[in-house]
């Protein structure tokens, strides 16, 4: 069963005022039909706190480029003492396994289903990879990408330059009106996301030096180029480009 109302009710509050989310999961299915005809399928269940639910791997069933220590990433905050492999590069491995079957321009047919609605869209393979990959960039438990899970929730798949703009300032002044209910400090001035998708910039570099390890084809190391183009867009455009929408929001002013 997925949560209608988005996987989170209010409950008592403590001190804090945090929210307790609800047990129920939400499943994000990609459905990518190759031009063999076959289905390759990725079903992404998420908990409450909008984290991937790991199936139980044994760690020796692994590939040697999901270790922690394989190509960290310099900003990484974890050990491998506590955390002997990347959750991130964990979740890619079901992704590499099919991506190598195809390269970049390869067309599939992408589906992607939730309880809300089903996307239907032919795209190139590096694409769909991408739109994949950066849910589960933002779902994997990375402690970089966290911020990114609201986005999640509501995943658009392919959003445009623009979709992705307007989503990502929307997320972050919406966490700022939350701060501020709870009298907290609070950023207006979208400093803050800047330094975090440059804090992710990092962390696709890293990941893309991990999958040339996997990788057979240059699909899946592309679909990673495309959400880094993003990632260093996103500083630019926020600071630049948000004058260019500011005409939709006329019936305010």
């Amino acid at each position: 069963m997925f949560c209608r109302a988005g996987c989170y009710q209010q409950s008592s509050r403590g001190v804090s005022g945090v929210t307790e989310p609800l047990t129920d999961n939400v499943t994000i299915q990609y459905v990518l039909t190759l031009p063999d005809g076959a289905r390759e399928t990725i079903d992404l269940l998420l908990d409450g706190h909008l984290e991937v639910l790991h199936q139980n791997t044994a760690p020796d069933a692994l590939p040697s480029w999901t270790a922690l220590a394989y190509h960290q990433c310099p900003n990484c905050p974890l050990s491998v003492l506590t955390h002997p492999r990347c959750a991130l590069a964990v979740n890619l491995v079901d992704v590499m396994r099919f991506s190598n079957k195809l390269i970049s321009h390869d067309e599939v047919l992408m589906e992607v289903i939730t309880q809300e609605r089903r996307i239907a869209q032919r795209t190139t393979a590096q694409r769909a990879i991408s739109s994949l990959m950066g849910l589960i960039v933002a779902t994997s438990g990375c402690p970089h990408s966290t911020f990114l899970r609201p986005m999640a929730r509501f995943h658009l798949p392919l959003a445009s330059e623009e979709e992705t703009i307007y989503r990502a300032t929307s997320m972050y002044l919406l966490a700022q009106y939350f701060l501020k209910n709870e009298e907290r400090a609070v950023d207006f001035s979208l400093e803050g996301l800047v330094e975090r998708y440059k804090i992710l910039q990092k962390v696709n570099l890293a990941i893309a030096d991990r999958l040339r390890a996997a990788s057979e084809t240059d699909a899946s190391i592309n679909a990673v180029v495309l959400l880094d183009i993003y990632a260093k867009t996103m500083p630019y455009a926020i600071k630049d480009s948000l004058e260019d929408i500011r005409y939709l929001f006329s019936s305010y002013f």
